[in-house]
């Protein structure tokens, strides 16, 4: 039922106008890309198209023992830990409720031993070292 409010706008959001995606059930996650290759034990739900894939608001999931490329952040990245664990290459523990931002040039990479999925921002996508 719509809220009815003197402050509500004049035109409701239409259909068309909205995208709603469950990621608990029915999300098309697409594998992640690295070097034309797909990245073994990582995937990517893209929403907004307006982005190329991995950059904007995105989310991530990474299956038990898999390990990111090294790479460097060519703007600042944010990240909120959905579920599981990511580890970061100085040992560095990320756990769900852990809002994590990098800054632009940061060059780490990670890893998850129980899977891991985040709520990804960036402008821009990451530098493969």
């Amino acid at each position: 039922m719509p809220i009815e409010t003197s402050c509500a706008p004049k035109t409701p959001t239409q259909p068309a106008d909205r995208v709603v995606v469950n990621i608990k059930d029915a999300a098309a996650f697409k594998p992640f890309i690295v070097d034309g290759e797909p990245l073994p034990g990582h995937s990517l739900l893209q929403l907004d198209e307006t982005f190329p894939e991995a950059a904007g608001f995105h989310i991530y999931r990474m299956e038990p023992g898999a390990v990111t490329h090294p790479h460097e952040h060519t703007c600042h990245e944010q990240f909120l830990v959905l579920d599981g664990e990511m580890i970061e290459n100085d040992g560095t523990v990320f756990r769900p409720g852990d809002f994590v931002m990098l800054r632009k040039g940061t060059q780490h990479n990670s890893r998850t031993e129980t899977g891991c999925t985040l709520a990804v921002f960036v402008w821009t996508i990451e530098r493969n070292l």
